[in-house]
């Protein structure tokens, strides 16, 4: 086990501890938290709690007031947690995910940096708010590429629409292309859209649901980040280089 293993599992044993009436060190939970909070490998599984309670007593504030009994409290922080450790256990956070993490970084938008981290996040936990975060992602990516370029697109599009008008704009639309292997390529992007938007509407937590419904497992959940991520930063990307190509 790595030194880096052992300094996770100190500061989630620390508050545990803390959450279940364990009398702590302040400076050893700042200590640790600094260690974990500068891990670039771990940016994207950092539990948000992690990032806004920078000392014990706003932890403390924080979890007495959300989990009134111990037990809820150890099993949030155990599962708050877990993606770190599995991280660190794996070698790292997989190389897509990583990759696709620095293009979203020098992206001029918070929002879909975000909408990126919490669909990561939620993947193996919450597999309908991790679909509902892979379509709010590729919107965001879509609406900021559109605000760039000046091109209205309404108060209320659907994601087709946006994505639509996000493509022509790039000047990837199938019907702009003479060759066969680009629209193919491209009509594919568009089916995945529209994949991502249906799949939204059946298995995500974005509609109510009735009597019997259909729940995603983590695999439908890590399928839409993937498509959502991928297709974000080849939009991204290309957004870039029509940039750089027009100066």
């Amino acid at each position: 086990m790595s030194e880096l293993n052992i300094q996770v599992e100190s500061l989630q044993n620390l508050l545990v501890s803390k959450a279940t009436g364990g009398l702590e060190n302040d400076a050893e939970f700042i200590k640790l938290r600094k260690v974990v909070i500068e891990q670039p490998q771990l940016d994207s599984v950092i539990p948000a709690f992690l990032k806004t309670c920078r000392n014990l007593a706003q932890f403390w504030q924080f979890i007495k007031y959300e989990f009134p009994s111990y037990h809820e409290r150890r099993n949030f922080i155990w599962g708050q947690f877990q993606p770190m450790l599995d991280v660190l256990e794996a070698g790292g956070p997989a190389p897509a995910d990583k990759n696709a993490s620095k293009v979203f970084e020098r992206f001029d938008s918070k929002y879909v940096q975000t909408a990126w981290s919490k669909a990561l996040d939620r993947r193996n936990d919450d597999p309908e708010g991790a679909i509902t975060m892979a379509r709010t992602l590729v919107e965001a990516v879509c609406k900021h590429i559109l605000d760039e370029s000046k091109i209205e697109y309404g108060d209320s599009p659907d994601l087709n629409k946006l994505y639509r008008l996000t493509a022509e704009s790039l000047n990837l639309a199938p019907s702009q292309h003479t060759e066969l292997v680009f629209k193919q390529i491209l009509g594919g992007c568009t089916t995945v859209v529209e994949g991502l938007g249906a799949l939204r509407n059946r298995l995500s937590d974005s509609h109510g649901r009735g009597k019997v419904a259909v729940k995603p497992a983590a695999r439908h959940a890590e399928l839409a980040v993937n498509l959502a991520g991928a297709l974000s930063v080849f939009l991204i990307s290309t957004s870039e280089a029509a940039t750089k190509n027009s100066t």
